[in-house]
């Protein structure tokens, strides 16, 4: 989760909302890591979770991330979560709850959904008060910015 933390910071000095996502293997090597990109690339699919996925997928050469984990800073979207479904992730790690998009247990759950052919474990809270401050942080800045 720190090099997640890591990455997210890298995303807010570059004007990214601060979410960085980290795959380990189960050997605990670092498959992929990613920031969030969207205002960079113009890409409203530019979540970390789903470059991290992608990169994964790549150094993998398969698009089954099975025995993997994914650790993200916040918790993933119904876009990000629904990737993560379909890479076959085992499991995913998350630091701060997103009480207006979050989909691994907060405003909706497709982690555990009974009618879905996939299920992955979520652990949430991992380094949620550093995360937190990120995202505050970042977004009281943004909000003095357009004030003046």
């Amino acid at each position: 989760m720190r090099r997640a933390l890591q990455r997210a910071e890298e995303a807010a000095a570059a004007g990214e909302v601060p979410v960085g996502a980290v795959i380990v293997g189960n050997d605990d090597a670092i498959l992929a890591e990613a920031k969030n990109a969207r205002q960079s690339t113009h890409d409203p699919c530019g979540h970390a979770e789903l470059l991290a996925i992608r990169l994964a997928a790549q150094a993998r050469a398969d698009w089954r991330l099975e025995r993997t984990t994914l650790y993200v800073t916040l918790e993933p979207c119904a876009m990000c979560a629904g990737a993560i479904l379909l890479a076959r992730i085992p499991r995913v790690v998350y630091a701060a709850a997103d009480p207006k998009g979050g989909f691994c247990g907060t405003v909706g759950d497709l982690s555990s959904h009974p009618r879905l052919n996939h299920r992955f474990a979520v652990t949430a809270g991992i380094c949620e008060p550093e995360a937190s401050a990120q995202l505050k942080a970042f977004f009281a800045e943004l909000r003095a910015k357009r004030r003046t």
